[in-house]
Parts: structure tokens; sequence; C-alpha cells
């Protein structure tokens, strides 16, 4: 019995002192990054279960806590970027109504317009006027680089994200290979928490899910369900990436369309995933800097050029209003289409047989064939977009016009000269036949000026903004590419009329110099006029044009910038309480609590003062009976 006693002290103490020096490793770890605490497990041992041997080291893990701060943290990471991007893009447009915003600079040439228009002969007016117009151009231009400049940041920002995801795919695996052959509970515990905190690390750049293994490793794949480790293979991820972004850099599914980077993950059987083209990352930095890349900040550019396409128009343009006829037997309009020019596009709202309501944009073009035209590019992205080539120019021939533009429209519908009209005046009518559609409504936008030097046409348009890229006009066209991609960057005040600033003025060669009539139609184009600005700017809702003045457009660029990017603070304040709610969750039940650990060595010194006593009153006994 004596015997018996002293193993089985023996035994307890030697467990109660693994279970101290587990303590003490807790106790020292409280403030290490990844540590999870540990216990150490206790089991019969001996003849008959009277002695006690220690068990494995084993980690307090919370998987529903673990799962909710990787999802947490992918969040986190994903607002983070969005909330920083949104208030670059905010700074960019200044503060509403500031000297130096966006809106701020329009104000103040409408102002000088006005001044102008109040005193015609001054020419410090008229000077005023240009500065304020050449200060106006460049605020544009400032906003739209500082807008490629973010998508540019946005492109290297994936290039070293998809960087670091790929190295912590490579080591979870490492990871997971050397977990599965080790023996030792100790280093197990050391290196699972490696791996928690390379998985952890990763969920902040993209969302991922886990699944255990039976052997100890992990399955690490997205949360839409794209395998990216797989035991000891774990795919590389690689980034293409392109430097610096132009305004029609795009994302394309085809890679020859492609003017950005794209995330490939290959698998170590050799397969290939796009990442981005088939949405596999929804969450984390990498997709919000796909959103700010692909989304918010083309809709931003778009918006840009939008305000600089209305500015240029507005000042060249007339919009022209179909005007309601019957010939008897179908309803169509007529418009006078004089001086249509490449880009100006004819816009008809048709009703089909069903009785489904859409707007069909006819694009004209001086190239044969026309190129192609998305509805993206034009005012209402859910238009139907036939592109034609037109006469060059298309004053020279209106009955090719007008053939062109029947050619266009195919059957169903009618192209004639309108009765009475100017030369280029085009009636289109429904046949009216089964079938056919019913014509609701038809407009256009022509631009009355032949050229930047055209200023004394004795028309109230002049071209006082320009495409800088060639000093030529802004009509909208779309040969050799889309004019309006970009222009916020390139508007330029026109050289002929900076040369001569009697050309703000002076309709004609023989007008007052006190005509205030072209400075008067300016302002009114500008403050009063009325124009459709595209859908794609994101302002007019889900997919719809909105219609107001260019000043009215520029100020709900900024509202909208301002609105968008205090949302963006706030969701990202409430998803930070988020974060922090959940590692505190995780930390009550993973991470080591002093008080906790103090408790616990408390009570493995009162076991091991009473194993010790077991051990000194069996030893007493041994040394009784030898004496004896």
């Amino acid at each position: 019995m004596t015997l018996n006693a002293l193993n089985t002290a023996t035994a307890g103490l030697k467990a109660t002192q693994a279970q101290i020096g587990l303590v003490s490793r807790n106790v020292a770890n409280v403030g290490t990054a990844g540590y999870v605490k540990r216990t150490l497990t206790t089991i019969s041992d001996g003849p008959g279960n009277s002695g006690v041997a220690t068990g494995a080291i084993a980690r307090v893990i919370d998987g529903a806590a673990l799962k909710q701060l990787r999802s947490e943290t992918a969040g986190s990471a994903y607002t983070a970027t969005v909330s920083d991007v949104r208030s670059a893009l905010d700074t960019l447009y200044g503060t509403p109504g500031g000297a130096d915003s966006l809106d701020g600079t329009l104000n103040r040439f409408t102002s000088a317009l006005q001044g102008l228009a109040s005193d015609p002969t001054s020419a410090a007016s008229r000077a005023t006027v240009l500065d304020a117009a050449t200060t106006l151009a460049a605020r544009l231009a400032s906003a739209a680089d500082g807008v490629q400049s973010l998508r540019t940041t946005m492109e290297s920002q994936l290039s070293s994200d998809t960087n670091g995801a790929s190295g912590l795919l490579a080591s979870i695996a490492k990871l997971n290979v050397r977990i599965v052959g080790n023996t030792d509970s100790a280093a197990i515990a050391d290196l699972q928490d490696q791996r928690d905190e390379a998985i952890n690390g990763l969920s902040g750049l993209m969302d991922v899910q886990t699944v255990a293994q039976g052997d100890g490793s992990v399955t690490v794949m997205t949360t839409s369900g794209v395998s990216l480790v797989d035991r000891g293979n774990a795919a590389s991820l690689s980034f293409d990436g392109r430097g610096t972004l132009s305004p029609d850099a795009a994302f394309s599914t085809d890679p020859a369309d492609r003017g950005v980077g794209t995330i490939v993950a290959t698998t170590p059987s050799g397969a290939r995933i796009d990442l981005i083209a088939s949405g596999a990352i929804r969450s984390g930095s990498i997709a919000a800097a796909v959103e700010m890349r692909d989304g918010v900040l083309p809709e931003a550019q778009r918006q840009l050029d939008d305000l600089a396409a209305g500015l240029s128009r507005a000042m060249t343009d007339t919009t022209v209003a179909g005007k309601a006829v019957t010939d008897g037997t179908a309803r169509g309009f007529d418009l006078d289409l004089t001086g249509l020019s490449p880009g100006n596009a004819i816009t008809l709202t048709v009703r089909d047989a069903t009785g489904a309501q859409r707007n069909l944009i006819l694009v004209p073009s001086y190239q044969d064939p026309a190129p192609t035209v998305s509805a993206a590019q034009t005012d209402d992205a859910n238009a139907r977009v036939v592109s034609f080539t037109i006469p060059n120019p298309s004053s020279k021939d209106p009955a090719a016009l007008r053939a062109a533009i029947g050619t266009a429209l195919g059957s169903g519908y009618g192209v004639s000269a309108a009765p009475g009209g100017a030369s280029g005046a085009v009636r289109i009518t429904a046949n009216g036949g089964a079938g056919d559609p019913t014509i609701l409504a038809a407009s256009a936008g022509v631009t009355q000026v032949a050229s930047p030097a055209d200023t004394r046409s004795g028309k109230p348009q002049v071209a006082l903004f320009v495409d800088g890229e060639d000093a030529s006009l802004y009509t909208g066209s779309f040969d050799g590419g889309s004019q309006l991609t970009g222009f916020a960057q390139r508007i330029a005040v026109n050289g002929t009329v900076r040369n001569n600033t009697t050309t703000l003025v002076a309709l004609s060669a023989s007008s007052a110099s006190s005509d205030a009539t072209r400075p008067g139609f300016l302002l009114d184009a500008l403050t009063t006029g009325t124009r459709t600005f595209s859908s794609s700017s994101g302002l007019g809702g889900v997919s719809a044009p909105i219609s107001g003045t260019v000043v009215g457009f520029a100020q709900s660029i900024i509202a909208a910038q301002g609105q968008a990017a205090a949302s963006a603070r706030s969701l990202d304040s409430g998803q930070s309480v988020a974060l922090s709610t959940a590692q505190g969750r995780f930390a009550s039940q993973s991470g080591v609590s002093v008080d906790e650990e103090m408790s616990n060595l408390i009570s493995l010194q009162t076991a091991y003062n009473a194993n010790a006593r077991v051990l000194t009153a069996a030893r007493d006994m041994l040394d009784t009976l030898l004496r004896i």
C-alpha cells in the first residue's frame, strides 16, 4: 500500500507540475498575437487506475466565434477600403459651394458670363470669362486625373494583396503538412496557432471559409466555393497589373479587350480560374479594390466626362424636339437635322406591338462601316443603339442623309423630307402595319458650329470649349473611339476665342460690340437650358437618364459623392464595432484570462501540496517499517 501511495503521489506531482508549467506559458503569452489558450488533460494510469498521467495539450477554440471573427475581418477590410476611396473622391470635388470646389468653379464661370451679358463691350469682362473658363477646364481635368490616380492606386493594391494572399496560401499548405506529420501535441498547438493566424490574415484580403480534415489539416476555400488549399496543396495567385490606368482602361472577360489586371488562381493540377471574372471574391480588401477600380471610380469618371461634354455641347448644340405630324396612316415626327455631326444622336421613343416602350438611339458616323456603339456609351443604357454612316458633311447631300437614316431604321419606318422644312429637315414615320412600332417622341442634339474656328456664323452658339487632344470640335463622336471617354481630362478653351475675345460677343463680322445675344445664350445654356445626362453616371437611379441644367448636374455630382462618402464612413464605423465585438467574443472564449489562470494556479498549488504531503507521509511510513 505504501508503494502504491508513493507511485500515485509521484505521478500526481508530475501531472500537477506539467499543468503549472502550462499555466505559466499561458500567462507569459497573454499579449502574444495569435496565441490561443492551452489546456492539459490528465488520464487515469497504473493498476486499477490508481495513478495519473498527462494527456495531450489542446487549444481552447470556439469554432463559431472564430468563423465570425474571420467574416467580420473580411467585412471590415472591405468597408475600410471603400470608405478611404470614397472620402478621397469626395475631397477631389471639394466642399459644396467652396471657392475651389467643382461647382464653385463653375459658378464663377457663370457669374463671369452674367457680367459679360450685362456689359458686352467690356474687354475686362471678356478676359474674366476666359480666365474663369480656363480655371474651370483645369479644375475638371484635375478632378479626372485624381480619379484615374485612385484607380491606379487600386490596381497597385490589387497586385500587392494578390501577392500577399498567394504567400499566405502557400504558408497554410506548408503548415498543414507539418501538423499532419507531427506527434508532439505542444508543437502541434504552436503550428495550429500559426496556421490560424495565416488564415485570419487571409480573411482581411478575401472572404474564406475552412473545413477541418480528420488528419488535422484544413481545406481553405472562398465563400463562393473555389478551393484554394487542400491539405498540402495550395493554389498560386497571380495578377497581371497594367501600371497607370487611363480612362478607357476597363475590365473585360475577353483578355484582348481587358485594360486592367485580373487575379488568376492556378491549381496544383494546372487549372486556371479567373477569380474576378467569376466573381469568386466577395469581401475583403481585394473585393473592395475591384469594386472601386471597375465600378465606383469609372462611374465617377463618367460623371466628370458627362459634365465636361454637357458644358461643351451646351454652347455649340441645339436640342431639336420632334414636331408631331400625322400623314393619315401613321404618326411621325419632323426633325431639323441640318448640320448633323458624328455622335449627334437621334432618339426615338417607340412602343412595339407588345406594348413595351423603349428608346431607339441612332448614332451617326463618318466611318464606313460605322463603329459599334454600346448603349452604356449613350444617354440611355437600356436603349437599342444603331450606328450608321452619314455624308461628310451631312449637309452636302440631305437625300443621302435621309437614306442612311432609313437604312438604319429598317422596316416598319418611313423616312422622307419634311415638307416646307429646311433641306436637312427629316420626317420619320411608322408605317402602321401589323407589328410595326409606334413612335411616341423624337429628339436630337445637333451641333450648330462647323469647327472651333466657326465663330462668326451668325448663330449664338460658339465652341468655347474644345477637345484639347487635337483642339477639335466636341460632338460626342465615336469615330476612332468614344470622344466622351476621358474628355474631362482633355477639355480646353478654344484657342480661336482666346486669341480674339470679341468672338464672345460678335455673332458675325457685322455684329455690334454691344450685342449681348451670345453671352446671354451661353449663360442660359448652362443655368436654365435642360439637357439629358447619361444613366451610366449613376445619378438618376438605376439605369435612368436624368435631365437638368449643367450647373444642376455639377451640384448633383458633388452632393452624390458627399453622401456616398458619408454613408461609407458610417458603414465602416458600424463594421468596426462588429469586428471589435467578434474579437471580444473570441478572446473571451479562446484568449488567455490572467484571473482565470491565477485561479487555476491556486488550485494546482493546492493539489501539488496535497500530493507532496501524501508523498511525505508514505516516506515516513516506509522509514518506520524499515526501522522495525
